[in-house]
């Protein structure tokens, strides 16, 4: 029975995890958004709406700088105050914060938003059992191991996650009829936007290589034989 000890830990720590990370996270989101309201912004999501067979698309302007866009666990759309800022700025058109909107919209559909969550409280029992157990072995190290190889974990399910969403955004952005360009200037912007980039390899990055994503979108627009907007 001992030696299962760490493993029920474990569990019982992504449990209570789980349900502390979804309260807190639906708590800040809530004390710290508005309503988005831009004219012209709405009319691009209402063509999305339109296109997805839905009344409307709520998005909503979480008031933090970093510029990024996220999907809530209960399906809510966010908008950073630091992207929207560069968009009143004219850093970035409101086709391209559209692209974003896409992107987002494509990870509740496919269910990343609550998976994510789910998977931040099982890596966090798989960091807790790995440390456990390796420690015993490898005295001094086996943290560290331990840290490594469920970052190695996380950054591949979110590299995959991330291709998905793209994906799901382009054939919504086409269907719309905003098309693909505007989803890929805005990565052509991205680093610069976020300030990212940097040595780190293209394994143990969160996200795909910008480069990447450019090219799976020239894919996809070879194989739907999409045709530049003007």
């Amino acid at each position: 029975m001992l030696r299962f000890t760490p493993i029920l830990i474990a569990i019982i720590w992504a449990l209570v995890m789980y349900r502390f990370s979804v309260w807190r996270t639906n708590r800040e989101l809530a004390a710290k958004s508005t309503r988005l309201a831009d004219p012209t912004l709405e009319g691009l999501l209402q063509k999305m709406a339109s296109a997805l067979d839905v009344p409307r698309i709520k998005v909503f302007i979480y008031e933090i700088e970093p510029v990024n866009g996220l999907a809530a666990p209960d399906g809510r759309i966010f908008i950073t105050r630091g992207f929207y800022e560069k968009y009143r700025r004219g850093e970035v058109t409101a086709e391209e914060l559209a692209s974003v909107i896409a992107h987002e919209l494509g990870h509740v559909a496919l269910g990343h938003a609550r998976r994510r969550m789910i998977d931040f409280s099982g890596q966090n029992a798989i960091r807790t059992a790995l440390a456990m157990i390796l420690g015993r072995f490898l005295p001094g190290i086996g943290v560290y191991l331990a840290n490594f190889l469920t970052t190695l974990l996380a950054a591949r399910l979110s590299r995959q996650d991330e291709f998905e969403a793209d994906s799901y955004a382009s054939a919504l952005l086409v269907k719309s009829g905003i098309g693909l360009e505007p989803q890929k200037t805005l990565f052509h912007k991205l680093d610069a936007l976020t300030q990212a980039g940097g040595g780190q390899l293209a394994w143990l990055l969160s996200h795909p290589k910008t480069e990447a994503r450019i090219k799976a979108i020239e894919k996809r627009e070879r194989q739907w034989a999409v045709a530049p907007r003007k």
